[in-house]
């Protein structure tokens, strides 16, 4: 069992709800406003359900280009939409505000939450300028608003960004569960949709052994096998949407294929 709200799942499939452009963003549709954001990531969320995901994972990964502190407006229209849309959903669900972790530990406390992924530490040199996540104020944050129980995934390999840290992956995966308390290690790859390294997969794995390890971006129906084969479970957004496109809605026979490979692993 990785966590108690995944129940009895084993390589487990958590699948990303992105979010459209929230108010304040660049991409903001405001004749659609807040309706039309809740209205489609409600259609993504029931093709995701049925074709038979884990969990959902709420992201606002439209809101480009992204923030390292979120702003107001767009904080409190994600825990909006995150608040509405989960009146539909049958899995646990976690949330992402892209890339503010302090951030994404509000939103998860007030929604209800399960989880939370963010970068909570590191040094990197990325598109939004030197990023520099402080972990103990979002750690301090979840205890204050007594949600011990979210858990917290470390993405230990920011897309968009080098690592300015050049310990091993697998070191700085260790510290991370040692010093910062992280409940998941997360890899990812340089872009979002593209996998991570085979290799800093499976030597996270190997060096956090009892802490669950997600591969976090560029899975797919080909590559699952082999990352399966090492990892927890996965997180899903590029390969689930139409025509494989990070920006287009969710694609209901992708999901099905994909999760039918999965059951077969299983």
């Amino acid at each position: 069992m990785i966590f108690d709200f995944f129940g009895d799942r084993s390589k487990v499939v958590v699948a990303m709800a992105h979010i459209g452009a929230l108010p304040g963003s660049p991409l903001y549709n405001e004749d659609g406003g807040m309706a039309k954001l809740i209205e489609d990531v409600i259609t993504d969320i029931d093709h995701l359900q049925a074709g038979g995901v884990d969990a959902i994972m709420f992201g606002n990964e439209n809101d480009r280009p992204y923030l390292l502190e979120a702003s107001p407006e767009s904080l409190a229209a994600m825990t909006a939409v995150v608040s509405a849309a989960k009146q539909v959903l049958k899995v646990p669900f976690g949330v992402n505000y892209l890339w503010d972790p302090t951030a994404s530990v509000a939103i998860g406390a007030a929604t209800g939450a399960s989880f939370v992924r963010e970068i909570f530490t590191g040094v990197f040199a990325s598109d939004m300028g030197v990023w520099a996540p402080d972990c103990a104020t979002p750690v301090r944050m979840r205890r204050r608003l007594g949600r011990r129980d979210m858990k917290l995934f470390f993405n230990i390999n920011a897309e968009f960004a080098a690592s300015l840290d050049h310990r091993p992956i697998e070191l700085r995966a260790r510290s991370a569960v040692f010093s910062s308390l992280a409940d998941a290690i997360l890899v990812s790859g340089p872009l979002t949709g593209q996998p991570a390294e085979a290799s800093d997969l499976r030597k996270v794995a190997e060096a956090v052994q009892g802490t669950p390890v997600f591969a976090n971006t560029g899975v797919n129906i080909d590559n699952v096998s082999e990352v399966m084969a090492v990892a927890s479970g996965c997180v899903i957004g590029t390969h689930f949407k139409k025509d494989g496109d990070t920006w287009n809605p969710v694609d209901p026979d992708r999901v099905r294929r994909f999760m039918d490979a999965v059951e077969n692993l299983r």
